[in-house]
């Protein structure tokens, strides 16, 4: 058994004891107030930066270990806002990541960002939840989900009013594109053995750009994980990337907002 499997056993059992403890019709009365307000677009905003970066809050990743245990939402994603991030990716995974429900909903009571619900989606509860908790967007991971699942849930995330971002890591799983699919990730860590490759992203933009080609409205491209410097960033740009994200990079700094600040000056410098 890989970390992958580890992650989505967990996380399983997980979205079973919530579904539990808070049934869909309980959730939804809850969230009545959230499901009124209007969403951010993600991808317009990508679209938009002169950067492109979607700057991550992460306290830990499974193959670094804490990364940040003390920080804070309140502190980074306010800071990362200023500092000229595109929009913002909050983990909110508590067993491998360190993440938490509030982490997102704190994160959208500080910033008007566009902000991406990062966690293992395997049910559509999950979808439910994500609006309520403020998020404008969402990850499905191809890897971890059936192709049917996969339009499922985007068309579902498109009911509520949020965007889709389909994370992919190999040629396959470019299969998975749909029409509800706003944004196409390739995601450089393989999530099985957490190695990570950026040429990934460099193999797979050709293939990605034939098979969004047949579809309606063509996602925007994300490269995703081990970016460490702007020079990487503009060679991704010029083969046709626009969203770049980031999270250890800045997390594992002292100040993540001021080493984005100083990221994105060098990058536009």
């Amino acid at each position: 058994m890989d970390i992958l499997d580890e992650i989505v056993i967990g996380k399983r059992l997980e979205v079973a004891r919530l579904k539990e403890a808070v049934p869909l019709e309980s959730l939804l009365g809850f969230g009545e107030r959230r499901f009124g307000s209007a969403t951010c677009s993600m991808r317009r905003a990508l679209e938009a930066s002169q950067s492109g970066i979607i700057a991550e809050f992460k306290r830990r990743s499974p193959a670094k270990g804490w990364l940040a245990p003390e920080a804070k939402v309140c502190d980074v994603v306010p800071a990362y806002e200023r500092g000229g991030a595109s929009a913002c990716s909050i983990l909110t995974d508590t067993d491998f990541f360190g993440g938490s429900y509030d982490d997102l909903r704190n994160a959208r009571n500080e910033v008007s960002l566009p902000l991406l619900r990062k966690d293992f989606i395997i049910d559509a509860y999950q979808l439910y939840q994500a609006r309520i908790m403020g998020a404008d967007a969402v990850l499905l991971i191809a890897a971890i989900l059936t192709r049917a699942e996969c339009e499922d849930f985007a068309a579902i995330a498109h009911q509520l009013g949020m965007e889709v971002l389909l994370e992919v890591h190999s040629e396959k799983e470019l299969s998975y594109l749909n029409e509800n699919v706003d944004m196409l990730g390739v995601n450089n860590r393989h999530l099985g053995t957490f190695h990570t490759d950026v040429d990934n992203s460099f193999r797979m933009i050709e293939r990605m750009k034939s098979e969004a080609g047949s579809l309606t409205n063509a996602p925007l491209f994300v490269s995703e994980s081990g970016i460490s410097d702007t020079s990487l960033i503009k060679k991704l740009r010029e083969v046709g990337f626009r969203g770049f994200l980031i999270g250890e990079t800045f997390m594992k700094t002292a100040d993540p907002g001021a080493a984005l600040t100083t990221f994105i000056n060098e990058l536009n410098g």
